[in-house]
């Protein structure tokens, strides 16, 4: 087109009030280049991280070791279709390849393949490790005690916090103080429905008090399934456990005769509720039994317990 018709075209342009397009910006060499490079740099890191020959690459993807060394040099020129078949062998897309930004670090590529070729439930496994919901991040290193009455929840709770510098906290004991009464007019006035309900907001309240913590309930928590099942979530807990005929002795000891007041029936009693309990108890994280032990000994192993399964470390899964 002449410098005349070209000029014309514009002042019709400019006439009819259309714009002329703007003629389309063709890529740089430059960027050819640069994109050749950032492929080549991402083939050789991907094949040395995972040890994998030349020559064994070129036997996974059916591309010649001559045009590999080509593309790892950033000197060839190589198809979608070749590339992609490069991406397969190692185990990743030819949009990885290719993507701007920095390179993904070989390590993290090498969970990505494990991930990919890896069975759907290791898979589920692993999703749920990473979650933002991973139970060891929800846990943090608060513990819960669980267990029926005069299992030693109260007394080792108290001087496992001491050993630890941890706060501790009675259930109950928070139940009392939020309501302004002791436990048996919180029990007369709320009735057992409505004591469950200032169970499950005690627990609550606790959990936005403390990222630490060492946290004793009451024996029949367990069986309020919202309320237990928020304890298993948040908590390490711990199931403290004993003979019934020792449950009964410290529950005496402590001077409440009720259990016993008036029913010949309450051994059998207690060894009807521990039974029916247990399924539930042994849900928790770890079990402790305090039968024929000292309080020192059944310290002792309670500390254990912790340590071993790292429940003071907020980073376990």
């Amino acid at each position: 087109m002449s410098k005349r018709t070209e000029a014309g075209t514009r002042a019709a342009g400019s006439r009819t009030g259309k714009a002329t397009a703007p003629p389309k910006e063709v890529p740089s060499q430059d960027s050819a280049l640069r994109l050749m490079a950032r492929v080549a740099s991402r083939v050789r890191e991907l094949r040395k991280s995972q040890r994998m020959p030349r020559r064994a690459l070129s036997e996974a993807s059916g591309v010649s070791p001559r045009y590999l060394a080509q593309l790892e040099a950033g000197e060839g020129n190589i198809s979608i279709a070749l590339l992609q078949r490069v991406a397969e062998a190692l185990g990743v897309t030819a949009e990885t390849l290719l993507a701007s930004g920095e390179a993904t670090h070989p390590e993290a590529q090498e969970v990505m393949t494990l991930y990919r070729l890896a069975p759907a439930e290791v898979q589920s496994q692993v999703r749920r490790l990473l979650s933002a919901e991973n139970p060891g991040a929800l846990r943090s290193g608060r513990i819960c005690l669980v267990g029926l009455r005069g299992a030693g929840k109260s007394t080792l709770g108290r001087l496992a916090g001491e050993a630890l510098s941890l706060p501790f906290v009675e259930l109950s004991s928070e139940i009392e103080a939020w309501t302004g009464m002791p436990m048996s007019e919180v029990l007369a006035l709320y009735g057992q429905d409505g004591y469950r309900r200032l169970e499950s907001e005690a627990v609550l309240r606790v959990l936005e008090q403390h990222d630490k913590m060492i946290l004793a309930v009451a024996g029949g928590i367990v069986a309020e399934e919202k309320t237990y099942a928020l304890l298993l979530e948040r908590f390490h807990t711990v199931w403290l456990r004993t003979s019934p005929a020792e449950h009964m002795q410290r529950v005496r000891a402590q001077g409440d005769l009720r259990p016993m007041e008036g029913n010949p029936a309450a051994m059998s009693q207690l060894r009807a509720l521990l039974e029916a309990r247990s399924p539930l108890y042994e849900r928790a994280d770890a079990q402790v039994n305090t039968s024929n032990r000292t309080v020192s000994a059944s310290l002792n192993d309670l500390l254990a317990v912790f340590a071993s399964n790292r429940f003071l470390n907020s980073q376990r899964p």
